[in-house]
């Protein structure tokens, strides 16, 4: 592709024409809906998070790092208790969970959503309330759903017969009555990529609304009794921007809820309609505010409850990505530039698809900025790369950075707080990077950098 022909591309800079109108001051620019919130570049070029330059961190920290802007983080959790003030906010711990990302949320007033009994133990380690945490999974193990019963789980979101059964045993073993939801497959296709889109009915999770096997499911758990049946639970995908399928979902899920009614006489009394909401990676993308979520998703369930007679149950929802997906980039250091016969500019970065699979997965699309320094060169179209031993190995797809980017420099890319270290590897015996918060000028370690040691440590052979 010739520099003139990508004027449709992504950078950091959104799209202002076609690239022979791009100067090397839009390059530098930073659009701020792609960062986190106190992230600012100094006279000298330094990106600058929360007072603190990136110069500073990869100083003391090395690269690759995972950067926490945790003011934003905290913000972002006060932007969605404040737009769903009567309902209960869930943070979906898989997007990224560790000991002071649970105790943040925590302290900010939200519950959290776990999917493992690893996460479970993450987030009792903690000191999260147990009663404030709900516990997904399509396959739960005995020992999982054990732990969260003798823990006091708040709720458990069941996901197959076979967990229902499961656990109403264990329900009697102990006498207790857990809380519970009943994980609807609603059929709606989310505008998202084939592996996050989590509703349609060809997939592992749920119980299938067409089938009748909701239906089922709700009528054995009231006919039994032992466990308490509190509602029903949907999520249609991730990084979704349309609330035309949560229209959807919802108006499927609250009639699955009058038939229940209508067979036993029980209005459920809570309704979670998952997360999924996208944040920005690129200009490309314009995601809503969550007060305009919270508008839409009120009105769409309250018309859906007036047409069925239901009385509005108490809504839940389970933002993860939208919480700590922009309060992070991932800092790298570049080692080769290699221009390929005039087609493109490939930039190698110490990190890779070890650090983020996402563009390797999902085909997912990431801006990345020169970070350390200021650049008077003109632009060159570029790919961000990694040093792992495969083709595929692509940071930044295309993205426009300074013509005279060299190894040495910083190069920073943001929106990698969802799914980057939560779905890291050791690919290539790479060990994976750190997480750093940083607040008021100061940085603090919270996940420290994995060594050799400690994957030799593993290797017990």
């Amino acid at each position: 592709m010739r520099a003139h022909e990508a004027g449709a591309l992504h950078g950091d800079i959104g799209n202002r024409g076609p690239a022979w109108l791009r100067t090397p001051a839009d390059v530098n620019a930073l659009m701020p809906r792609l960062w986190p919130r106190n992230t600012t570049r100094g006279a000298d070029g330094d990106l600058v998070v929360a007072g603190l330059g990136v110069r500073d961190i990869a100083a003391e920290f090395g690269t690759p790092v995972y950067v926490l802007d945790e003011d934003d983080l905290r913000s972002r959790c006060r932007d969605f208790r404040a737009a769903f003030p009567t309902e209960d906010v869930y943070y979906a711990g898989k997007a990224f969970l560790c000991r002071a990302v649970v105790r943040m949320i925590a302290e900010e007033g939200m519950f959290l959503d776990v999917c493992s009994g690893g996460e479970l133990a993450v987030a009792l380690a903690a000191g999260m309330p147990p009663e404030r945490i709900g516990f997904h999974g399509n396959n739960k193990s005995e020992a999982e759903l054990r732990r969260a019963l003798d823990a006091g789980v708040g709720r458990i979101i069941v996901d197959s017969f076979a967990e229902i059964d499961r656990l109403t045993a264990l329900a009697r073993e102990r006498a207790v009555r857990p809380r519970v939801l009943i994980r609807v497959t609603v059929g709606v296709e989310a505008h998202t990529h084939e592996f996050i889109a989590t509703a349609h009915e060809d997939q592992k999770f749920g119980f299938s609304l067409a089938g009748g096997a909701a239906i089922a499911a709700a009528l054995r758990i009231l006919d039994d009794g032992v466990l308490e049946l509190r509602g029903l639970h949907s999520h249609i995908g991730s990084q979704i921007f349309d609330t035309s399928g949560f229209e959807v979902s919802a108006r499927r899920v609250l009639a699955l809820q009058a038939q229940i009614r209508d067979a036993r006489g029980v209005e459920l009394p809570e309704l979670d309609l998952g997360g999924g909401f996208g944040i920005a990676y690129t200009s490309q993308d314009d995601p809503a505010a969550p007060h305009d979520l919270a508008k839409r998703l009120r009105k769409i369930v309250d018309s859906e409850c007036a047409a069925e007679q239901l009385a509005v149950p108490h809504l839940s929802i389970e933002p993860g990505r939208a919480i700590v997906g922009p309060a992070v980039f991932t800092l790298y250091e570049v080692g080769t530039v290699k221009d390929v016969d005039g087609i493109r500019t490939y930039v190698s970065v110490d990190g890779g698809m070890s650090d983020n699979i996402r563009t390797a997965l999902y085909d997912a699309s990431y801006s990345a900025t020169l970070a350390g320094r200021a650049s008077t060169a003109e632009p060159m179209l570029a790919r961000v790369v990694g040093k792992h031993c495969e083709s595929g190995d692509i940071v930044v797809k295309d993205e426009f950075l300074p013509a005279d980017v060299q190894p040495g420099d910083l190069v920073a890319v943001p929106g990698t707080g969802a799914y980057c270290r939560s779905m890291a590897s050791n690919y290539n015996h790479v060990p994976r990077p750190p997480v750093v918060a940083v607040r008021d000028g100061q940085a603090r370690l919270i996940v420290r950098r994995e060594t050799e040691a400690d994957l030799l440590a593993l290797d017990v052979g």
